[in-house]
């Protein structure tokens, strides 16, 4: 299952509310609409935002006139959306909890489908294949699936070299190799993150065993988890230009590809 006590109580600090608000997460918002926005079908398709959180990928898609259905396991976060889109007969997105591995949408329903966080929650590869599945499925014929995925060297790189988690959490050093092995990032204390990262190869792998034809899969961030003057970065138009530029050239080069924080892989069902 995706709603684990641990994740629940992750998500229940609600500080995903404002995460891509500033900083890296600013950096990962734009470039996830721009990796998307450069297949997504034209509007009033009819998206499928999986895991979509308190729905950030929501509203940009209904500002940009699409037909949205937004699905979370964490209750809060589905309030969040109806409170800004509309509950009844006044709803502008179809938002109901809901889980990944068993979606309440009918066989290819749907033009697009948004797993934008889902993979990073689900241990298994049988659970992860189950959610790529039910992607699959709602997808219509020559629809697509976008699939985010954490790195699997995303704790040790942001996480403790630029962040400092092992100052206020030393476990974490004692830990990150086996993370590293297994992809299994455990809480380093309570409320803390779990979840699971991938290397490259293996979402390629995953992606393919779902039936998925994989059309790119790209780093997001990059390097620009490191800079500390991000914001300042993407504020100043001639930063940003050159920033956004490299990120756009290196995503793909394959021996940086594990070196950001997400991938995003963008396929359709074969």
């Amino acid at each position: 299952m995706t709603d684990g006590p641990a994740m629940q109580a992750y998500y229940g600090r609600d500080l995903e509310r404002d995460r891509l608000a500033t900083g890296v997460g600013r950096v990962e918002l734009i470039r996830t609409i721009e990796v998307v926005g450069r297949t997504l079908p034209e509007p009033p398709a009819t998206v499928a935002d999986i895991g979509g959180g308190p729905g950030r990928y929501t509203d940009w898609l209904v500002a940009a006139g699409y037909s949205v259905i937004h699905r979370d396991v964490v209750a809060h976060h589905v309030e969040q959306v109806l409170d800004r889109h509309g509950r009844g007969v006044d709803a502008v997105v179809d938002a109901a909890v809901g889980d990944a591995m068993a979606l309440d949408l009918d066989d290819g329903s749907v033009d697009a489908v948004l797993l934008l966080g889902p993979l990073y929650h689900l241990a298994t590869r049988a659970d992860r294949l189950t959610a790529l599945g039910e992607a699959v499925r709602v997808a219509r014929p020559g629809g697509v699936v976008y699939a985010a995925a954490i790195s699997r060297w995303a704790v040790r790189l942001h996480g403790i070299v630029v962040s400092g988690l092992h100052r206020e959490f030393p476990a974490v050093l004692d830990t990150i190799d086996e993370l590293e092995r297994t992809g299994r990032i455990e809480p380093v204390t309570d409320g803390g993150f779990s979840g699971y990262a991938h290397t490259p190869d293996q979402l390629r792998e995953e992606l393919e065993a779902a039936g998925l034809v994989i059309e790119s899969l790209v780093a997001l961030e990059g390097l620009s988890f490191a800079f500390d003057d991000v914001d300042e970065r993407l504020d100043d138009p001639d930063e940003r230009a050159v920033l956004l530029e490299a990120l756009r050239t290196l995503e793909s080069v394959p021996d940086l590809m594990g070196l950001g924080i997400h991938l995003l892989a963008t396929a359709r069902p074969t």
